[in-house]
């Protein structure tokens, strides 16, 4: 018989609690979970209580829980498109999801140490998106790596404005996103006001932090939407854009 994995429902104060571990309360944890009306971005980022987004191996891994791994898997899920940092798939390897979208930001198409390529169902498209006037560069990076990825074109300087990254992805039938970072992007899309909903784990690890997971000059208007947490010390908290 498995371990259970319980979680609590803190905020709203219902009390209500889950084991994740079953079928039955997964099914809890997608009802949770579910995007509110009229949400079509998210962030969804993990964190250690001294503010960084990777652990002692330098990815997400060592922070990881059950629990956040099951959450990561209903908010991809729901969108349509993951988008991403191609620095954070060289670093923490990353796997196409399972059904959504990859869209992976860079300016060179340089993914060394990715597993896009790892064959176990998973069906998303992977776009490459970029400065247009780096696309012809990147198409060759990509052929080069045998990468089977579209190529979207942005306009603009090579800091790419997250609102005309959503806009290209809209273009491509790609609606609802969710940001999984890194640190950069995740800074960019959140001091761009294009973060509908924050869904935050933040781990029980004191550790070194170089730099905050999110790094804002100026704060966002926000309400808490809700929090989970586990019996491992694991918070699980969503905020909402007011």
């Amino acid at each position: 018989m498995s371990t259970p994995v319980l979680v609590t429902e803190l905020l709203p104060r219902t009390l209500a609690e889950a084991d994740v571990s079953t079928p039955a309360g997964r099914a809890w944890l997608e009802t949770v979970y579910a995007p509110a009306a009229g949400n079509r971005v998210r962030l969804n980022m993990i964190t250690s209580l001294t503010g960084s987004a990777v652990g002692s191996d330098g990815t997400s891994e060592t922070l990881t829980s059950q629990v956040d791994r099951a959450i990561l898997g209903i908010i991809r899920a729901a969108a349509d498109v993951v988008v991403v940092g191609a620095s954070t798939v060289r670093a923490e390897g990353y796997l196409a999801p399972r059904s959504a979208a990859l869209a992976i930001v860079t300016a060179t198409g340089r993914l060394d140490g990715h597993r896009l390529d790892a064959e176990d169902g998973r069906t998303g498209r992977i776009l490459l998106v970029c400065p247009a006037a780096r696309a012809s560069a990147v198409a060759s990076e990509r052929d080069a790596q045998g990468i089977d990825a579209e190529i979207v074109a942005v306009p603009g300087g090579d800091d790419l404005d997250p609102r005309a990254i959503l806009d290209a992805l809209r273009d491509h039938g790609l609606d609802r996103a969710v940001c999984e970072g890194g640190p950069t992007l995740a800074s960019r899309f959140v001091e761009a006001g294009m973060i509908d909903e924050l869904c935050v784990t933040v781990t029980p690890v004191v550790g070194p932090a170089p730099s905050p997971f999110i790094r804002v000059t100026d704060g966002a208007q926000s309400s808490v939407a809700g929090m989970l947490v586990d019996e491992a010390g694991f918070s699980y908290l969503r905020l909402r854009r007011s």
